[in-house]
């Protein structure tokens, strides 16, 4: 039977109407939160593996060292009054972010499936977003040891690199956003794929044409235009567009470093979106 609701109100009761703003602040505050709390859950695993991040820099080197004195000499690609060794070195940088992010964050999440660690997180109240946020932001902590490497190098091969403050906290936001961007894109793979060697061999195949198909070692101008076309709706000829631009100090960048960090920012959020929905299927 319903007790029909009193004229008056009792003391001490107040009829409220919820607050739409105080929920959206409250809502936003808790995913930031739990986004922190993963990332560092996730940037502590270094701990127990710090030589990975020498690993991960030998590839980059290589093509510092082999491709990038190879073809300076050679000059088969123009790159106007940039020297082709300062031109690549950006792009170089960008595809060591790309290798890490691409073969961590689906290989890690397939990981912790494996053993049971998903399903935990899955059972709690953390927002999926927050999930997805979360290990991309450690995915870009653990990609700015490649700053590191990468300008050491670049040094010593007489790369004129633009060493001022503003200079150098562009380039760690350009690598957190690049690196979020693909860190997400591989927690897509992750999440549809079922084994750790189906996600290499998808990752080995993405990588690839995502690094030739952006202006990483070439000007976009060389390309055909089908290539061109691709190259930009592609994240990665924005992120190295950015570090030529702010990296290098004759560098320049084509679409300006705020156009560059707006896409990368939309294509963050946008897989973030997608992953959100797809990441319960890791369970499956």
């Amino acid at each position: 039977m319903i007790q029909p609701e009193p004229d008056v109100q009792l003391n001490g009761w107040v009829k409220t109407k919820p607050l739409y703003r105080n929920n959206v602040i409250s809502t936003i505050i808790q995913i930031l939160t739990k986004t922190l709390v993963i990332a560092e859950m996730e940037v502590r695993k270094l701990r127990h593996d710090p030589t990975d991040l020498v690993v991960r820099a030998v590839q980059p080197s290589l093509w510092l060292l082999i491709f990038g004195q190879v073809f300076t000499k050679i000059r088969a690609i123009p790159t106007g009054d940039l020297p082709y060794l300062d031109f690549m070195a950006a792009g170089i940088l960008a595809q060591s972010v790309l290798f890490v992010a691409i073969f961590t964050g689906g290989m890690t999440l397939i990981w912790e499936r494996d053993l049971g660690v998903v399903h935990k997180f899955l059972a709690s109240p953390t927002p999926r977003v927050a999930m997805v946020l979360g290990k991309s932001l450690a995915c870009g902590v653990r990609c700015l040891s490649q700053i590191f490497i990468i300008y050491v190098l670049a040094l010593l091969l007489g790369v004129k690199l633009n060493l001022y403050p503003l200079a150098v906290i562009q380039v760690l936001l350009i690598v957190l956003l690049g690196a979020a961007c693909f860190c997400a894109f591989s927690l897509i793979i992750g999440c549809l794929v079922k084994t750790r060697e189906r996600m290499t061999g998808i990752g080995q195949l993405l990588t690839m044409p995502l690094f030739f198909a952006s202006n990483a070692i070439y000007p976009i101008s060389m390309m055909p235009n089908w290539l061109k076309f691709l190259s930009h709706i592609n994240p990665l000829t924005y992120q190295v567009d950015a570090l030529r631009g702010t990296m290098l100090a004759n560098g320049s960048s084509i679409y300006g470093f705020g156009w560059d960090c707006i896409i990368l920012l939309l294509t963050l959020v946008g897989l973030t979106l997608i992953c959100g929905r797809l990441y319960p299927r890791v369970a499956m």
